[in-house]
């Protein structure tokens, strides 16, 4: 698959993620269709993301003979952002089944668009290799940031984090790469435009709402 690649941020270049983005943007997509595009999105980026992860060799048997397979080395743990990294939790479970899954809780702050934070269930030591950080939507920046720091405070190095998002704007992506220079940074695609309230157009409207059909009335 090809991508466009900028020191360590990577936008998929395909027409089947084109496509289903394409059709995530629109109003008219269900609820059911848009956790359905979230999913396929994130496993592509997921094995995407994946390419470059160290392998090790094992002696097995097949029913016909020896052989010696490879699996992945590092122990990879996923760290969702709540409430919308939930949605792309399940196509990163598929890849890595014994992942554990450290959710994190942050929100961003209606007037100020700050990001608070209110949840971790990283435990106090660290119990994995990588991480991978997933959160769908990069509109300010401030969201992303504010749960590096709180992986990075961990102690996992920048190094061994991938952020993982569906959908970015551009000043949040330079915000991220800014704030953290030698982030791996998986994305979809990235829009130029970021609306004086925060918002990422044309965007996706809010992703957690979409993904779990609690938009207003008058968002419908």
């Amino acid at each position: 698959m090809a991508a466009a690649a900028t020191e360590k941020v990577h936008v998929l270049a395909h027409p089947l993620v084109n496509s289903t983005l394409s059709k995530l943007r629109q109003t008219t997509t269900t609820a059911k269709e848009f956790r359905e595009g979230i999913h396929d999105i994130s496993l592509v980026l997921a094995i995407e993301a994946s390419r470059e992860l160290e392998e090790e060799t094992f002696s097995g048997q097949t029913p016909v003979g020896p052989f010696t397979g490879s699996r992945i080395k590092p122990k990879i743990g996923l760290t969702p952002v709540l409430r919308a990294g939930l949605g792309m939790t399940d196509a990163l479970l598929s890849l890595f089944p014994t992942a554990p899954v450290y959710h994190l809780g942050i929100f961003r702050e209606k007037v100020t668009l700050q990001p608070v934070e209110y949840y971790s269930k990283l435990p106090t030591v660290t119990t994995v290799d990588m991480v991978f950080l997933l959160d769908p939507l990069i509109a300010t920046g401030g969201t992303a940031c504010a749960a590096l720091n709180m992986v990075l405070d961990w102690g996992i190095p920048l190094t061994h984090i991938k952020l993982l998002c569906v959908l970015a704007s551009q000043e949040g992506l330079n915000r991220v790469r800014s704030e953290y220079p030698g982030l791996e940074v998986w994305v979809a695609a990235v829009d130029s435009k970021l609306t004086s309230n925060g918002l990422v157009s044309p965007g996706l409207g809010d992703t957690g709402d979409r993904l779990y059909n609690t938009l207003r009335e008058a968002e419908l």
